[in-house]
């Protein structure tokens, strides 16, 4: 029975290292993040790793910086055949990913090389992609830049965003770790090296890329909220005031008013004008200190008025 390590955090890990352990894989240990305070209360929180590996009875490890630290030693010292890295969170030293018989390998959430770093699947929607998929590769010093043992590729439909992704995401990788293992331990896979030319970036989400540019056009803005949506959220301001902006489509209609202008609004939508004339229908969106809501149910509000002409990020 092969030895592994595994490393990982939020909930797109969790099946990975669940059909590890139903595979019949020697889960050694799991790494994952430190507990983190969530929400208004700052409660003390567990990742959804750490919980799963709990469950299962499984040793779990939580530095803060795993380079240097006493627990990379311990986990050296289990003389792995394999680390299995699933959205970790840490850049991982040379010396640990070297360590294990096998190497160590990382699932990652994009078509590599494109889409390398922390939001992949974030980019590939802003972005309009058609799909995206999985890639499975061996761990470099250089992030996401190792050879790719093997990819899988799944469409991206008008109706998913980060969350609905995540969600298939996550299953496609875990199947296809599985179908691949035998293999890879066998010396049956044969790795291919990125092209380096090829290669894109996706950092992490900025706040100031959160917020809606009306002056693209209506399709990159529904893409842009279906990019961040359930988290970071992209937003809007008016009067000062944030509203995040949950849901909307483009719209064939036309029209010359300044971008971020309210050009029509009924009882179930506003309509804002954005780059190249395009129109923008607003469906649903969080008021500064509300909950998120309908665009219907904030229109019925006695206390709100938002007329014709109404612009956002007007002078901001």
């Amino acid at each position: 029975m092969k030895k592994i390590i595994f490393m990982g955090t939020p909930a797109f890990s969790v099946p990975i290292l669940e059909a590890l352990i139903a595979n019949h894989y020697d889960v050694m240990a799991v790494v994952t993040q430190p507990d983190r305070p969530v929400g208004r209360k700052k409660v003390l929180t567990p990742s959804p790793v750490k919980e799963a590996a709990l469950k299962h009875g499984l040793p779990v490890y939580q530095p803060e910086k795993i380079a240097g630290s006493e627990e990379m030693a311990q986990l050296i010292a289990m003389e792995p055949d394999l680390i299995v890295t699933a959205a970790y969170g840490q850049f991982l030293p040379v010396k640990l990913l070297n360590a294990p018989r096998y190497r160590s390998i990382n699932v990652h959430a994009s078509l590599l090389p494109k889409y390398r770093g922390g939001a992949p699947v974030h980019y590939a929607i802003i972005n309009g992609e058609a799909k995206t998929g999985v890639s499975i590769m061996y761990m470099e010093r250089k992030m996401d830049a190792g050879a790719v043992l093997a990819q899988r590729a799944i469409p991206i439909t008008e109706q998913d965003d980060v969350g609905t992704m995540f969600d298939k995401l996550s299953a496609l990788g875990r199947d296809l770790l599985i179908d691949i293992l035998p293999d890879f331990f066998a010396g049956k896979c044969t790795a291919v090296e990125q092209d380096e030319e090829r290669a894109t970036f996706s950092p992490n989400i900025t706040r100031e890329e959160e917020r809606i540019d009306w002056n693209k056009t209506a399709r990159q803005i529904a893409d842009q909220v279906r990019g961040m949506r359930p988290w970071p959220v992209a937003h809007t301001l008016l009067d000062g005031q944030r509203i995040k902006i949950w849901d909307g489509e483009g719209t064939a209609d036309k029209t010359s008013a300044a971008a971020g202008t309210v050009v029509a609004k009924d009882k179930d939508a506003l309509y804002i004008s954005c780059g190249e004339g395009t129109v923008f229908k607003l469906k649903e969106l969080q008021p500064a200190g509300k909950k998120r809501m309908l665009a219907s149910d904030y229109l019925r509000g006695s206390a709100t008025e938002i007329a014709e002409g109404t612009r956002f990020d007007a002078n901001e």
